[in-house]
């Protein structure tokens, strides 16, 4: 009788079960809105908020698989994840996936502050809850409004610091949340079989490709104005509103080729999906940029625009003062 692998031989598969991949983007524009808020962490502060966000992504993405595993098993692009393999059971996954969660809450609020820690812990139960457990398999807006979990990072960076919220953040969060439609019926429209087979509605299983492609152009018209607003708030300068402009015009582009392509050409569909990875990856980054150069800074009259979600009695450390490109893999979305 063969014996059960050790912990360590089984860590990469529990590696697997937090989407890393998935999680670095969360990783990266929680930084991103933790750098450009005007109140300053200490570095260490920084990094413990930080990790603890990327944590909680981890946490949301092996919940994520621990519900999922019976649809993961019957879906190709995603047969081969730990749970469908045996490698890691439901239960472990589980249990990692709520320990990891409860861990990450508390060291965020420990490091920062309570609104912080609160609007991560709210981003994890919708990503579980309400997009996984309910939206998911009940309609064809699933990836829509679901898209709100994956767009509070830099909501929470931004918190993070600053104790609070305002209009940047939440420019920010607009642009991730009117990206995540047409990045993801763009991977769907080459897995339609995939999600049939599996019962999930997405949209071009329920809709069909036609209806697809122009709702993706819908969304990303109405994504390349949203990711107007840094510059049009005030918080981002020349560099990254002069990239912003011809990165929309090429996602635009590509949406209108995808539009115009027959069912036959997959190309057109994959084309957009990998530029809408480099899309958000080079918006994030210009943004830090700008900032990180001088060009921009977040002006002191933006700060009484900020909505006030700041809690009376903020933990200590609130508001102290103190390179791959992401890669949404097939696989872990």
């Amino acid at each position: 009788m063969a014996s059960r692998p050790s912990l360590m031989e089984r860590l990469p598969h529990f590696f697997t079960l937090v989407k890393p991949r998935v999680m670095a983007l969360a990783l990266f524009t929680a930084f991103v809105g933790l750098t450009i808020a005007p109140t300053r962490l200490e570095p260490l502060l920084g990094f413990i908020a930080i990790l603890a966000i990327s944590a909680g992504a981890g946490a949301a993405g092996a919940l994520n698989m621990w519900y999922d595993a019976d649809i993961d098993a019957v879906m190709a692009r995603t047969a081969m994840r730990p749970i469908p393999r045996g490698k890691v059971s439901k239960v472990e996954a589980l249990v990692f996936g709520l320990v990891l969660g409860v861990i990450a809450i508390t060291a965020l609020a420990l490091a920062t502050n309570f609104t912080a820690a609160a609007l991560l812990a709210c981003t994890i139960l919708f990503y579980v809850v309400v997009y996984t457990m309910w939206l998911k398999r009940a309609t064809q807006h699933n990836i829509v409004i679901g898209g709100a979990a994956g767009a509070l990072p830099p909501v929470i960076g931004w918190a993070a610091a600053t104790g609070q919220s305002g209009l940047e953040p939440l420019a920010l969060f607009l642009i991730i949340f009117l990206w995540t439609p047409p990045h993801f019926w763009a991977l769907a429209l080459n897995r339609t079989d995939d999600y049939a087979r599996a019962g999930i509605p997405m949209l071009p299983v329920v809709a069909g490709r036609a209806e697809t492609s122009r709702q993706i152009l819908i969304y990303s018209g109405l994504l390349v104005l949203a990711s107007e607003l840094p510059w049009g708030l005030g918080f981002a300068g020349v560099l990254y509103g002069m990239i912003v402009a011809i990165c929309g015009a090429l996602f635009l582009l590509f949406a209108l080729q995808l539009n115009k392509s027959t069912g036959a050409d997959r190309r057109a569909a994959r084309r957009l999906f990998l530029f809408s990875i480099t899309y958000l990856f080079v918006l994030f980054a210009a943004l830090l940029v700008d900032h990180r150069s001088g060009f921009s800074r977040v002006p002191g009259s933006q700060a009484g625009r900020s909505i006030e979600w700041k809690h009376a009695e903020a933990l200590p450390g609130a508001g102290r003062s103190g390179s791959d490109l992401i890669n949404l893999g097939m696989r872990e979305v």
